[in-house]
Protein backbone atom coordinates (compact mmCIF):
# COMPACT_ATOMS: atom_id res chain seq x y z
CA UNK A 1 0.00 0.00 0.00
CA UNK A 2 1.20 3.35 -1.27
CA UNK A 3 0.39 6.21 1.46
CA UNK A 4 1.41 9.60 -0.38
CA UNK A 5 0.72 13.30 0.78
CA UNK A 6 -0.23 15.13 -2.51
CA UNK A 7 -3.74 16.59 -3.66
CA UNK A 8 -6.61 17.04 -0.36
CA UNK A 9 -9.96 17.32 -1.48
CA UNK A 10 -13.33 17.74 1.11
CA UNK A 11 -17.19 16.56 -0.91
CA UNK A 12 -19.39 18.74 1.32
CA UNK A 13 -19.44 22.24 1.36
CA UNK A 14 -21.54 22.16 4.85
CA UNK A 15 -20.62 24.19 7.73
CA UNK A 16 -18.02 21.32 9.15
CA UNK A 17 -17.08 20.28 5.16
CA UNK A 18 -16.19 23.78 5.43
CA UNK A 19 -14.13 23.70 8.83
CA UNK A 20 -12.39 20.67 7.39
CA UNK A 21 -11.26 22.73 4.62
CA UNK A 22 -10.12 25.41 6.14
CA UNK A 23 -8.10 23.30 9.04
CA UNK A 24 -6.85 20.94 6.31
CA UNK A 25 -5.51 24.34 4.14
CA UNK A 26 -3.68 25.86 7.39
CA UNK A 27 -1.01 22.98 6.61
CA UNK A 28 -0.15 24.73 4.08
CA UNK A 29 -1.36 23.05 0.83
CA UNK A 30 -4.48 23.47 -1.43
CA UNK A 31 -7.87 22.09 -0.46
CA UNK A 32 -10.77 21.35 -3.48
CA UNK A 33 -14.29 21.77 -1.54
CA UNK A 34 -16.98 20.28 -3.60
CA UNK A 35 -20.83 21.20 -3.24
CA UNK A 36 -23.69 20.75 -5.40
CA UNK A 37 -24.99 24.57 -5.21
CA UNK A 38 -24.07 26.73 -8.01
CA UNK A 39 -24.78 29.57 -5.54
CA UNK A 40 -22.55 28.38 -2.66
CA UNK A 41 -19.97 27.63 -5.29
CA UNK A 42 -19.71 31.22 -6.77
CA UNK A 43 -19.45 32.20 -3.17
CA UNK A 44 -16.95 30.81 -1.50
CA UNK A 45 -14.81 31.62 -4.82
CA UNK A 46 -15.44 35.17 -5.41
CA UNK A 47 -16.18 36.33 -2.12
CA UNK A 48 -13.99 33.65 -0.03
CA UNK A 49 -16.47 33.21 2.52
CA UNK A 50 -19.12 30.14 2.86
CA UNK A 51 -21.84 32.49 4.00
CA UNK A 52 -24.55 30.22 3.43
CA UNK A 53 -23.24 27.64 5.90
CA UNK A 54 -20.45 29.27 7.79
CA UNK A 55 -20.95 33.16 8.04
CA UNK A 56 -17.80 34.60 9.03
CA UNK A 57 -15.11 32.08 8.81
CA UNK A 58 -12.87 33.53 6.05
CA UNK A 59 -11.60 31.25 3.68
CA UNK A 60 -8.13 31.45 1.92
CA UNK A 61 -7.69 31.60 -1.41
CA UNK A 62 -5.97 28.15 -1.68
CA UNK A 63 -9.52 26.76 -0.81
CA UNK A 64 -11.35 26.64 -3.93
CA UNK A 65 -14.47 25.40 -4.68
CA UNK A 66 -16.04 23.34 -7.34
CA UNK A 67 -19.02 22.00 -8.87
CA UNK A 68 -17.28 19.20 -10.96
CA UNK A 69 -17.36 15.74 -8.87
CA UNK A 70 -14.84 14.00 -10.68
CA UNK A 71 -12.59 16.64 -10.57
CA UNK A 72 -12.55 16.91 -7.18
CA UNK A 73 -11.97 13.31 -6.46
CA UNK A 74 -9.19 12.44 -8.82
CA UNK A 75 -5.81 11.67 -8.75
CA UNK A 76 -6.34 13.01 -4.74
CA UNK A 77 -4.37 11.59 -1.48
CA UNK A 78 -6.93 12.63 0.88
CA UNK A 79 -10.31 12.58 0.42
CA UNK A 80 -13.05 14.13 2.90
CA UNK A 81 -16.49 13.17 2.91
CA UNK A 82 -18.78 15.63 5.03
CA UNK A 83 -22.21 14.99 3.24
CA UNK A 84 -25.80 14.20 5.37
CA UNK A 85 -25.75 10.40 5.58
CA UNK A 86 -29.14 10.19 3.04
CA UNK A 87 -26.63 11.38 0.35
CA UNK A 88 -23.39 10.11 0.73
CA UNK A 89 -24.37 6.70 -1.37
CA UNK A 90 -25.82 9.00 -3.91
CA UNK A 91 -22.61 10.72 -4.31
CA UNK A 92 -20.41 7.82 -4.39
CA UNK A 93 -22.08 5.68 -6.74
CA UNK A 94 -20.90 8.73 -8.66
CA UNK A 95 -17.48 8.65 -8.24
CA UNK A 96 -16.14 4.88 -7.63
CA UNK A 97 -14.28 4.60 -11.44
CA UNK A 98 -13.09 7.94 -10.34
CA UNK A 99 -11.36 7.09 -7.02
CA UNK A 100 -7.47 6.14 -7.39
CA UNK A 101 -6.78 2.68 -5.43
CA UNK A 102 -3.83 5.37 -3.82
CA UNK A 103 -7.14 7.66 -2.47
CA UNK A 104 -7.25 7.20 1.37
CA UNK A 105 -10.97 8.03 2.27
CA UNK A 106 -12.01 9.93 5.33
CA UNK A 107 -15.91 9.94 6.23
CA UNK A 108 -16.63 12.26 8.56
CA UNK A 109 -20.81 11.60 8.14
CA UNK A 110 -22.81 10.47 11.22
CA UNK A 111 -25.47 8.76 10.43
CA UNK A 112 -27.50 5.64 9.07
CA UNK A 113 -29.20 4.97 5.70
CA UNK A 114 -33.08 4.76 6.73
CA UNK A 115 -33.14 1.34 4.06
CA UNK A 116 -30.47 -0.24 4.06
CA UNK A 117 -29.26 0.52 7.71
CA UNK A 118 -25.96 0.24 6.24
CA UNK A 119 -23.42 2.22 8.10
CA UNK A 120 -20.78 4.88 6.14
CA UNK A 121 -18.27 2.28 5.97
CA UNK A 122 -20.71 0.07 4.26
CA UNK A 123 -21.53 2.38 1.79
CA UNK A 124 -18.16 2.77 0.90
CA UNK A 125 -17.65 -1.21 1.10
CA UNK A 126 -20.60 -1.53 -1.58
CA UNK A 127 -19.39 1.63 -3.95
CA UNK A 128 -15.61 1.58 -3.66
CA UNK A 129 -13.12 -0.75 -4.68
CA UNK A 130 -11.74 -3.16 -1.91
CA UNK A 131 -7.94 -1.58 -1.96
CA UNK A 132 -9.96 2.19 -0.97
CA UNK A 133 -12.41 0.62 1.28
CA UNK A 134 -9.40 -1.38 3.10
CA UNK A 135 -8.06 1.83 4.22
CA UNK A 136 -11.02 4.20 4.81
CA UNK A 137 -11.00 5.87 8.29
CA UNK A 138 -13.83 7.04 10.20
CA UNK A 139 -13.21 10.55 12.15
CA UNK A 140 -15.43 11.08 14.82
CA UNK A 141 -15.82 13.09 18.11
CA UNK A 142 -16.90 16.39 19.54
CA UNK A 143 -16.27 18.93 17.04
CA UNK A 144 -18.89 21.63 16.75
CA UNK A 145 -17.60 23.72 12.96
CA UNK A 146 -18.34 27.11 14.44
CA UNK A 147 -15.91 26.54 17.08
CA UNK A 148 -13.25 24.39 14.86
CA UNK A 149 -12.64 26.99 12.08
CA UNK A 150 -11.40 29.57 15.15
CA UNK A 151 -9.00 27.40 16.12
CA UNK A 152 -10.41 25.98 19.08
CA UNK A 153 -8.23 23.45 20.80
CA UNK A 154 -10.58 20.27 19.38
CA UNK A 155 -9.55 16.23 20.00
CA UNK A 156 -11.39 13.51 17.94
CA UNK A 157 -10.88 9.95 17.04
CA UNK A 158 -9.45 8.81 13.59
CA UNK A 159 -10.93 5.26 12.97
CA UNK A 160 -9.52 2.62 10.82
CA UNK A 161 -8.71 -1.31 10.41
CA UNK A 162 -5.34 0.03 9.40
CA UNK A 163 -3.07 0.95 11.71
CA UNK A 164 -0.78 2.57 8.33
CA UNK A 165 -3.73 4.48 7.53
CA UNK A 166 -4.78 5.95 10.69
CA UNK A 167 -0.99 7.16 11.01
CA UNK A 168 -1.29 8.77 7.78
CA UNK A 169 -4.59 10.74 8.24
CA UNK A 170 -3.16 11.89 12.28
CA UNK A 171 0.22 13.26 10.05
CA UNK A 172 -2.51 15.10 7.25
CA UNK A 173 -5.06 16.29 9.32
CA UNK A 174 -3.68 17.44 12.97
CA UNK A 175 -3.18 21.37 13.72
CA UNK A 176 -1.81 22.42 16.99
CA UNK A 177 -5.70 23.11 17.71
CA UNK A 178 -7.11 20.20 16.18
CA UNK A 179 -5.99 16.59 17.83
CA UNK A 180 -6.25 13.56 16.43
CA UNK A 181 -6.28 10.07 18.29
CA UNK A 182 -5.87 6.60 16.39
CA UNK A 183 -8.09 3.74 16.96
CA UNK A 184 -9.34 0.83 15.27
CA UNK A 185 -13.02 0.32 16.05
CA UNK A 186 -14.92 1.73 13.17
CA UNK A 187 -18.36 0.23 14.20
CA UNK A 188 -17.74 1.97 17.48
CA UNK A 189 -16.90 5.19 16.46
CA UNK A 190 -19.65 5.29 13.51
CA UNK A 191 -22.62 4.03 16.31
CA UNK A 192 -21.36 6.37 18.88
CA UNK A 193 -21.37 9.44 16.10
CA UNK A 194 -24.96 8.33 14.77
CA UNK A 195 -27.00 7.36 18.08
CA UNK A 196 -25.21 10.41 20.20
CA UNK A 197 -27.68 12.38 17.36
CA UNK A 198 -31.27 10.83 18.39
CA UNK A 199 -30.03 11.03 22.49
CA UNK A 200 -29.17 14.87 21.96
CA UNK A 201 -32.90 15.48 20.50
CA UNK A 202 -34.37 13.85 23.59
CA UNK A 203 -32.09 15.98 26.00
CA UNK A 204 -33.35 18.99 23.74
CA UNK A 205 -37.26 17.94 24.56
CA UNK A 206 -36.79 17.66 28.25
CA UNK A 207 -35.00 21.22 28.36
CA UNK A 208 -37.39 22.50 26.10
CA UNK A 209 -39.93 20.95 28.54
CA UNK A 210 -38.52 22.96 31.34
CA UNK A 211 -37.00 19.89 33.15
CA UNK A 212 -33.49 20.41 34.51
CA UNK A 213 -30.09 19.42 34.88
CA UNK A 214 -31.42 15.93 36.86
CA UNK A 215 -33.16 15.04 33.71
CA UNK A 216 -30.65 15.82 31.35
CA UNK A 217 -27.89 13.77 33.40
CA UNK A 218 -30.08 11.07 33.13
CA UNK A 219 -31.20 11.02 29.54
CA UNK A 220 -27.33 11.48 28.87
CA UNK A 221 -26.24 8.45 30.91
CA UNK A 222 -28.96 6.16 30.01
CA UNK A 223 -28.52 7.14 26.32
CA UNK A 224 -24.73 6.37 26.27
CA UNK A 225 -25.64 2.97 27.80
CA UNK A 226 -28.27 2.45 25.14
CA UNK A 227 -25.45 3.18 22.59
CA UNK A 228 -23.51 1.10 23.96
CA UNK A 229 -25.51 -1.51 24.17
CA UNK A 230 -26.50 -1.17 20.15
CA UNK A 231 -22.62 -1.25 18.96
CA UNK A 232 -21.40 -4.27 21.35
CA UNK A 233 -24.47 -6.51 20.15
CA UNK A 234 -22.55 -5.32 16.09
CA UNK A 235 -19.14 -5.89 17.26
CA UNK A 236 -18.33 -2.78 18.42
CA UNK A 237 -15.80 -2.54 21.41
CA UNK A 238 -17.42 -1.69 24.78
CA UNK A 239 -14.65 1.31 25.94
CA UNK A 240 -14.80 2.93 22.55
CA UNK A 241 -18.34 4.35 23.88
CA UNK A 242 -16.07 5.80 26.90
CA UNK A 243 -13.71 8.06 24.86
CA UNK A 244 -14.41 10.48 22.05
CA UNK A 245 -16.60 8.82 20.08
CA UNK A 246 -18.92 7.92 22.37
CA UNK A 247 -19.38 9.72 25.25
CA UNK A 248 -17.54 13.06 24.55
CA UNK A 249 -19.34 13.56 21.27
CA UNK A 250 -23.06 12.98 22.74
CA UNK A 251 -22.09 15.32 25.72
CA UNK A 252 -21.13 17.90 23.28
CA UNK A 253 -24.28 17.02 21.30
CA UNK A 254 -26.87 16.84 24.50
CA UNK A 255 -25.82 19.99 25.69
CA UNK A 256 -24.36 22.56 23.44
CA UNK A 257 -26.37 25.23 21.89
CA UNK A 258 -24.43 24.97 18.59
CA UNK A 259 -26.19 21.13 18.42
CA UNK A 260 -28.96 21.39 15.56
CA UNK A 261 -30.05 17.77 17.13
CA UNK A 262 -30.32 19.28 20.27
CA UNK A 263 -31.95 22.48 19.14
CA UNK A 264 -34.66 20.07 17.36
CA UNK A 265 -35.78 18.77 20.30
CA UNK A 266 -35.97 21.81 22.26
CA UNK A 267 -38.23 23.24 19.75
CA UNK A 268 -40.23 20.28 19.61
CA UNK A 269 -40.36 20.07 23.94
CA UNK A 270 -41.33 23.87 23.30
CA UNK A 271 -44.85 22.97 21.29
CA UNK A 272 -43.81 23.53 17.84
CA UNK A 273 -44.28 21.55 14.89
CA UNK A 274 -41.78 18.49 13.05
CA UNK A 275 -42.38 20.05 9.72
CA UNK A 276 -42.28 23.94 10.87
CA UNK A 277 -38.55 22.89 12.53
CA UNK A 278 -37.19 21.35 9.74
CA UNK A 279 -38.30 23.34 7.13
CA UNK A 280 -36.99 26.88 8.66
CA UNK A 281 -33.28 24.65 9.31
CA UNK A 282 -30.46 25.89 6.81
CA UNK A 283 -28.36 22.81 7.97
CA UNK A 284 -29.72 18.80 8.01
CA UNK A 285 -29.77 17.80 11.80
CA UNK A 286 -28.93 14.21 11.26
CA UNK A 287 -30.91 12.74 14.43
CA UNK A 288 -34.17 12.86 12.55
CA UNK A 289 -33.48 10.70 9.93
CA UNK A 290 -31.17 8.18 11.92
CA UNK A 291 -33.88 7.91 14.70
CA UNK A 292 -35.67 5.43 12.15
CA UNK A 293 -32.64 3.89 11.34
CA UNK A 294 -31.67 2.95 15.07
CA UNK A 295 -34.68 1.89 16.06
CA UNK A 296 -34.50 -0.59 13.59
CA UNK A 297 -31.21 -1.52 13.69
CA UNK A 298 -32.27 -1.91 18.02
CA UNK A 299 -35.08 -4.18 16.76
CA UNK A 300 -33.09 -6.47 14.64
CA UNK A 301 -30.16 -6.48 17.16
CA UNK A 302 -32.95 -7.24 19.98
CA UNK A 303 -31.39 -4.36 21.71
CA UNK A 304 -33.52 -2.22 24.31
CA UNK A 305 -33.37 1.21 23.58
CA UNK A 306 -36.51 2.88 25.23
CA UNK A 307 -34.84 6.78 24.84
CA UNK A 308 -34.26 6.21 20.96
CA UNK A 309 -38.24 4.35 20.94
CA UNK A 310 -39.55 7.29 23.01
CA UNK A 311 -37.96 9.71 20.28
CA UNK A 312 -39.03 7.68 16.81
CA UNK A 313 -42.78 8.30 18.36
CA UNK A 314 -42.48 12.35 19.40
CA UNK A 315 -40.75 12.58 15.45
CA UNK A 316 -43.02 9.31 13.61
CA UNK A 317 -46.09 9.26 15.53
CA UNK A 318 -46.63 12.52 16.79
CA UNK A 319 -46.87 11.17 20.37
CA UNK A 320 -46.32 14.40 23.06
CA UNK A 321 -43.09 15.16 24.77
CA UNK A 322 -44.67 14.83 28.36
CA UNK A 323 -46.42 12.07 27.49
CA UNK A 324 -43.33 10.18 26.16
CA UNK A 325 -40.93 11.60 29.21
CA UNK A 326 -43.97 10.23 31.37
CA UNK A 327 -43.66 6.61 29.71
CA UNK A 328 -39.66 6.59 30.28
CA UNK A 329 -39.97 7.25 34.36
CA UNK A 330 -43.13 4.73 34.64
CA UNK A 331 -41.24 1.92 32.88
CA UNK A 332 -40.78 -1.78 34.76
CA UNK A 333 -37.84 -1.32 37.51
CA UNK A 334 -34.59 -3.05 36.57
CA UNK A 335 -30.81 -2.86 37.18
CA UNK A 336 -29.02 -0.37 36.42
CA UNK A 337 -26.52 -2.57 33.87
CA UNK A 338 -29.66 -5.35 33.30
Amino acid sequence: MSLTEGKISVVGAGAFGTALAITLEAKGGEVCLWSNSPADVATINDTHENSHYLPGAPLSERIVATLDLEFAVEATSLLVFAVPSHYMRWVMERIGECVSENTVIVTATKGIENKSLALPLDVINETMPEKVFSRACVLAGPSFASELWKKTPTAVTIASASEETAAFVQKQMSTPWFRLYAHNDVIGAEIGGAVKNVIAIAAGVADGLGYGRNTRAAIITRGLSEMTRLGVSMGAKIETFMGLSGVGDLVLTATGDLSRNRSVGLRLGKGESLDIITKSMTAVAEGVTTTLSVKLLAEKHGVDMPIVEEVYKILYEGKGAKEAVSDLMNRRLTTEFE
